[in-house]
């Protein structure tokens, strides 16, 4: 679940739908998520499905939006645990583009492409909240005290590592990986000085 609630804690028929939406477009794609399919994953009836999505683009809707407030959070939670002033933003960017656990990294990214290509499938329009979000965390890391184009290069790496991904181009090795964190690092602290 996106949220890390164990399985034994109640979950709401909102929150099922959505995560029998989110394993049947990883699972799929967006020619698997069908209203009939959601709700028989979800274990609710069609009509319970329809009291809270009325489409399968509300649903999509519904997914996109559970996901764009997740990014903002874990982004929100990232900065905070970074020490204050310049570069704090562009650190909570690396630690959150890099991930600390590849296992944990790799499902978010798997979660987070499965929603998106099927969300931009069916209407790219669809994925604006995604752009806002993302518009309001580059917009921080350009306000990060760093000089100009340090934070963007930051964050153009972690989105290069998750197309990498998504698309199956190319897996870093562990020694890539910090490789690239330890330059994208000393970049930070140097311009951060």
């Amino acid at each position: 679940m996106m949220d890390g609630m164990s399985l034994s804690a109640p979950v709401d028929a909102r929150t099922r739908i959505l995560d029998a939406a989110e394993a049947l477009v990883r699972a799929k794609g967006v020619a698997g998520l069908t209203l009939d399919a959601a709700a028989r994953l979800a274990g609710v009836s069609k009509g319970g499905l329809l009291y809270h999505f009325a489409s399968k683009e509300a649903l999509l809707t519904g997914l996109i939006d559970r996901m764009a407030a997740f990014i903002e959070e874990d982004f929100a939670a990232g900065i905070a645990a970074q020490p204050e002033g310049p570069g704090r933003v562009a650190r909570a960017s690396l630690a959150w583009g890099f991930g600390p656990a590849p296992e944990a990294a790799d499902e978010r990214c798997d979660r987070a492409a499965a929603v998106f290509l099927a969300t931009f499938h069916h209407n790219p329009a669809l994925l604006d909240p995604v752009r806002a979000v993302i518009a309001r965390m580059r917009r921080a890391v350009a306000e990060d005290g760093l000089a100009p184009g340090i934070g963007g290069v930051v964050m153009a790496a972690g989105d290069g590592l998750f197309m990498a991904r998504i698309f199956g181009m190319y897996k870093p090795t562990p020694e890539e990986m910090a490789d690239m964190h330890a330059t994208l690092s000393r970049l930070i602290e140097e311009s951060a000085s």
